[in-house]
């Protein structure tokens, strides 16, 4: 299996995995009644966050994929620090999906009241992700 194929596997798998956890966390904090509804209203978001996730794993993936087969110092110190970089500033978004956790009511409530726009946030962060990394991946191939 190449390096493309799995790539694209880990992808499915973060994308599964994240979802998974949406529920997990979701149905343990308010049940499973409430995340079903959650996820009836905003199913376009979750699935949407969730996806840009996964494609950002995904290229990720096979962004250092590449890297290893090539073995070139110069690509390792170019991408590597940028490329961990992407996926720290693309992945913030998700704590607020953990926030009930803390127990924070204040929190709660403000991401509660702006949960729409926190969604919209979190797909802008995912998008510039996949073009920051997929631009890297671009760099990288024609090394």
């Amino acid at each position: 299996m190449g390096i493309l194929e799995k790539s694209v596997l880990r992808g499915i798998a973060a994308f599964l995995a994240i979802l998974s956890i949406y529920f997990l966390i979701l149905t343990l904090v308010s049940g499973w009644q409430f995340t079903w509804e959650q996820f009836s209203r905003y199913w376009y978001y979750i699935i949407s966050l969730s996806l840009g996730f996964g494609i950002q794993f995904s290229l990720y993936s096979y962004l250092r994929g590449i890297i290893k087969e090539q073995q070139a110092g110069q690509v390792l110190a170019t991408t590597g620090t940028t490329s961990i970089a992407a996926m720290i500033s693309c992945c913030t978004h998700y704590l607020t999906n953990i926030l009930p956790i803390l127990g924070v009511t204040g929190i709660i409530t403000f991401v509660g009241q702006y949960q729409v726009q926190f969604f919209w946030i979190g797909l802008l962060f995912n998008f510039l992700g996949i073009i920051y990394i997929g631009n890297n991946v671009r760099i990288v191939s024609k090394l």
